[in-house]
């Protein structure tokens, strides 16, 4: 990538670990599915693949959402918040899980009152679908 290709990359604003979180959120329905990591690598790849490509921090490499699931995050958009220190992708979540957990979102946890509550069934055997690392990310 030439350095002028690289200027939307220089708008954002990475933290000390040349990190930024991102969101991914169903284009669909509108839904939160998940938050993770990307580097410039992975944002770049993201872009150039039009599938999401994370930095996993406990692995120390790139993660291809689905890349062991099949659970593939087609990017439809991306979007970069106000303060340009979290990015937005409008994704379309190919079978529908999107946790690790087997749940479409990783958001299934409700506070109720001073407790929280599993609002949201597991729909896959996490076991079936990762290995134990990409479970742990």
């Amino acid at each position: 990538m030439a350095a002028q290709d690289e200027q939307w990359l220089d708008e954002i604003k990475w933290n000390a670990d040349g990190l930024v979180p991102v969101i991914a959120q169903d284009a669909g329905d509108g839904q939160v599915l998940m938050m993770a990591w990307m580097n410039r690598q992975s944002l770049a790849r993201t872009l150039q693949l039009g599938e999401a490509v994370y930095w996993s921090r406990s692995r120390g490499r790139f993660w291809h959402k689905g890349e062991q699931s099949g659970n593939v995050q087609e990017v439809r958009e991306v979007r970069l918040d106000c303060d340009g220190d979290t990015v937005l992708l409008r994704v379309v979540q190919h079978g529908d899980v999107a946790c690790h957990t087997g749940r479409r979102r990783c958001f299934f946890k409700r506070l109720d009152g001073l407790r929280w509550v599993v609002d949201e069934e597991v729909l896959t055997d996490p076991a079936t679908l990762y290995s134990t690392d990409e479970r742990n990310e």
